[in-house]
């Protein structure tokens, strides 16, 4: 039964290997490896709650299997059990020391912690253990990054480009980082795939590191400034929320909104958003496929902190534009930069200028009626500066 499960579960059929692990611990409740690999099946469905509930249950049966503390330090971490994960991942390591999924993945939750430079030993193991793996590339790569180690994240990323069947999605992501580190030119936008799997492991701790670190108060911003230029907060709108991430945006636009409608990539957030109750649908799509195929749908459309991800914006707002009603509302943020019309930081985020921007509103008929300079969040102890606006379609 268990092979029969783990075929199916191979083959990508969740459902069927689900179903066959529940029938196995039907007779079998202490199977460890069925309760190990249903956790599996449920942490690839984005139930995490459920997949740490079993998994926990294969570790209590047998603690010092490396396999199931590795499994479980890697769904605490998706989870954002940050602290925990690193428990699990080392106790994994102790038992099985040599194994570079735990390792890339215990780098990668220090890093999360904050813990760049204690995550650089274990990615580099990670990259000699397995050579040909291009996430332990770009993970080391980000690690040195954010460590201040810009020569060493240059080298990474550059090795990373030369495994001969590196994946184009990571080709794509490493390239991105090395125009961030002055490598190459910038592209026109941040890869949908760096933003989406960024997003997706960040979800579950986002608003707690947003508000509770780095000061982030950006939507309350927005919402200030659309009652600046004269928005009564009277639920009559129908309202965009453009990469709502968890929906802490969401609950600033709720007093505008007759009906609120919300957009990201990436399905966890999604998921957090869903939570909040404040949405009347949720969309997983990208902004640029998404605005075209809704036409002069919304009264006023919010974009708190997501051009950060774009270079070229006449695409984005020509397309809010495009799904506004005549009259229509838009209110958005940008990190602020000089000199060209845009360029990307070495935090993996475009600075946008600000003379060049208003030019382009300009030139798509988007009329300002309040702007306001502002601290967007700390980083690394240092505000980031921006700007917000709200502006009518003509």
């Amino acid at each position: 039964m268990l092979r029969e499960a783990v075929a199916r579960h191979q083959a990508g059929d969740l459902e069927g290997a689900a179903a066959r692990y529940e029938r196995l611990l039907a007779v079998r409740p202490d199977d460890a490896n069925a309760l190990n690999l249903l956790g599996l099946v449920f942490r690839q469905r984005g139930d995490l709650p459920r997949a740490l509930g079993l998994i926990r249950r294969a570790v209590a049966l047998q603690p010092a299997a490396p396999v199931f503390l590795a499994t479980l330090g890697g769904t605490l971490a998706e989870a954002g059990q940050l602290a925990a994960a690193v428990e699990a991942l080392r106790a994994a390591l102790a038992i099985r020391p040599n194994d570079p999924t735990s390792l890339r993945n215990l780098g990668q939750a220090l890093c999360g912690l904050g813990r760049s430079g204690e995550a650089l030993a274990p990615l580099r193991r990670a990259v000699a253990l397995a050579p040909a793996a291009g996430e332990a590339h770009l993970a080391l790569a980000h690690a040195c990054r954010e460590a201040g180690k810009t020569a060493a994240a240059a080298a990474a990323a550059r090795a990373a480009l030369l495994l001969p069947n590196l994946a184009p999605q990571l080709a794509e992501q490493a390239r991105f980082l090395l125009a961030a580190l002055g490598e190459g030119a910038a592209p026109d936008r941040a890869p949908a795939t760096y933003v989406r799997d960024l997003f997706d492991q960040y979800a579950p701790r986002f608003e707690r590191d947003l508000e509770d670190k780095l000061a982030y108060r950006t939507p309350a911003a927005l919402a200030d400034l659309l009652a600046e230029a004269g928005l009564a907060a009277d639920g009559s709108r129908q309202v965009l929320d453009l990469g709502c991430g968890t929906g802490l945006s969401g609950r600033a636009l709720a007093p505008f909104a007759h009906r609120l409608e919300g957009v990201d990539l990436s399905p966890r957030m999604l998921a957090e958003a869903a939570r909040q109750g404040c949405y009347a649908a949720l969309h997983e799509a990208d902004l640029l496929a998404f605005l075209p195929r809704h036409p002069g749908q919304f009264d006023l459309i919010a974009a708190a902190d997501v051009l950060n991800y774009l270079g070229e914006l006449r695409p984005a707002l020509a397309g809010m534009a495009t799904a506004l009603r005549p009259g229509g509302y838009l209110a958005f943020s940008v990190e602020s930069g000089a000199g060209d019309t845009y360029a990307l930081g070495p935090g993996l985020r475009y600075r946008h200028d600000l003379p060049a921007l208003r030019a382009l509103l300009a030139a798509l008929d988007l009329r300002i009626l309040a702007e306001r300079s502002l601290v967007l969040r700390q980083e690394l102890g240092q505000p980031v500066a921006g700007a917000a606006f709200v502006l009518r379609v003509a």
